[in-house]
């Protein structure tokens, strides 16, 4: 007696009604309120099903009350299924420096696309080479050798991987409430119990140190080396975003590069929030004239557009090992491939042309002080304001007060975000083509939501 097929030709059918109703509206077609409704019925039934049962109660500002589903976005803009409109000030974490769906980015995707999407795996693809020039000319010092990755925390694995193939070393010094990524290396580097307990033991040899003290990283690699071990790398976020916007003490990085120096460790800076003209200048680096052997780049990399991530190195980690074994480091199927490669070049260019950096440094030179005055007139509700350029972080006195200013936010049509497991710290991360008088109304619905919250806390 025949088997019926785990697939029947029925469920076939159905399937590929699904999918052929799906992908017309995807490619444009109009939407009734019924078929909203349903869409938005069907995404809350499937992210419970076959996504995350906790995905809903995590994101609890877009969960609760009446759900919503982002469906087109320009520029700083965020427009939900249904017509709702918010003002991005999450900026994707720092994926957004160039806008949403940024047009002369997406074009060049779009041109692209219309010759070649990926690569063969075998012949030469001349966009990863372009790319990579591209990276070292706009790299402080003698960065030179790029890798290119898809997410960040892959970017991370490459960099750990790289420290101990060029210097020999096996121990990674990284701080207290650093966050480089998920994936074990990565979260092994990371600062924050939360992440790290539920897969301990990690990566071993890995020593954690008070972010923005330097003499602790000079003590840890002192010691290290005093028992017979070898350090391999110091990891760093110039700024700490995980963290809640954390900016180190000036000349932090400096001191932290000479005593790499002084015992022969790669220093690997981690910029993929924070660099690519986030924080006011093209890389945080460069605004502190500390060169690090290692930068790792992304999010905002492709341009809003496109996934891509990276590393570059100096000549000097390249060894004589990975020149004789290109593979050895990693080769990630995806990695650098042309339509990627073609966001980042058009973003590099596109931040050269209208100086993003500058951008963001002026408009985060005029959000700054008024968050400063909004936490004067409310400093039962705000603890501190801090941040540097459009990487911004508002402190509240409690998780549950942060949370509800969130909350209001959204309410009133501007999105932003506590760090991952927390509301206490929220981040303002807007696009650095925001408008000013965008700027203005995001002040104006945050002194609304700041005296709901009071009100609502009798504080």
């Amino acid at each position: 007696m025949e088997k019926e097929p785990l697939v029947t030709d029925k469920t076939k059918a159905s399937v590929v009604e699904d999918l052929d109703e799906i992908l017309g509206y995807i490619k444009g077609n109009e939407m009734t309120d019924e078929q909203k409704d349903k869409m938005t019925k069907d995404t809350l039934n499937y992210f419970d099903n076959y996504v995350s049962p906790g995905w809903l109660k995590y994101r609890k500002s877009v969960s609760t009350d009446a759900a919503v589903l982002e469906w087109t976005d320009q520029d700083a803009v965020i427009h939900g299924l249904k017509g709702e409109e918010f003002i991005d000030c999450l900026g994707g974490f720092g994926i957004y420096t160039s806008g949403h769906r940024n047009k002369y980015i997406l074009d060049a995707v779009k041109a692209q696309l219309e010759h070649q999407a990926l690569h063969s795996q075998e012949l030469l693809d001349p966009l990863r080479g372009y790319l990579a020039k591209a990276v070292a000319d706009i790299t402080p010092g003698d960065l030179e050798k790029c890798f290119f990755t898809n997410g960040g925390a892959e970017a991370v694995e490459m960099a750990l991987k790289l420290a101990r193939i060029a210097t020999g070393g096996r121990w990674y010094i990284s701080t207290i409430g650093a966050f480089h990524g998920k994936s074990m290396g990565a979260i092994s580097m990371g600062g924050k119990g939360t992440y790290r307990k539920p897969y301990i033991p990690m990566v071993q040899q890995v020593e954690h140190v008070e972010y923005g003290n330097a003499e602790d990283m000079r003590k840890a690699i002192r010691n290290l080396v005093a028992v017979g071990e070898s350090v391999a790398a110091v990891i760093i976020e110039p700024v700490q975003g995980e963290a809640g916007i954390i900016v180190p003490p000036k000349g932090y990085l400096k001191e932290v590069r000479e005593i790499c120096d002084e015992y022969g460790v790669a220093l690997i800076f981690d910029e993929i929030q924070c660099g690519m003209g986030r924080t006011g200048s093209m890389w945080r680096c460069e605004a502190e004239d500390v060169v690090p052997d290692i930068l790792t780049y992304g999010k905002a990399f492709g341009g809003g557009i496109m996934p891509i991530t990276g590393l570059i190195c100096k000549p000097k980690m390249w060894v004589q090992q990975l020149i004789d074994n290109p593979w050895l480091l990693g080769s990630p199927t995806f990695g650098g491939n042309p339509v990627c490669c073609a966001a980042a070049i058009a973003t590099i260019s596109y931040m050269l042309k209208e100086d993003i950096p500058g951008q963001a440094k002026a408009k985060g030179n005029y959000l700054i002080p008024k968050l400063q005055t909004l936490a004067d007139e409310f400093p039962e509700v705000i603890q501190e304001v801090r941040g540097i350029g459009l990487m911004i972080g508002v402190e509240f006195h409690s998780d549950k007060i942060g949370y509800s200013v969130a909350k209001g936010l959204f309410d009133r049509g501007v999105l932003t975000a506590g760090t991952l497991v927390n509301s206490k710290t929220i981040r303002f991360e807007p696009p650095a083509i925001i408008e000013y008088d965008q700027l203005d109304q995001v002040i104006e619905r945050m002194r609304e939501a700041l005296k709901a919250t009071k009100e609502k806390f009798d504080l």
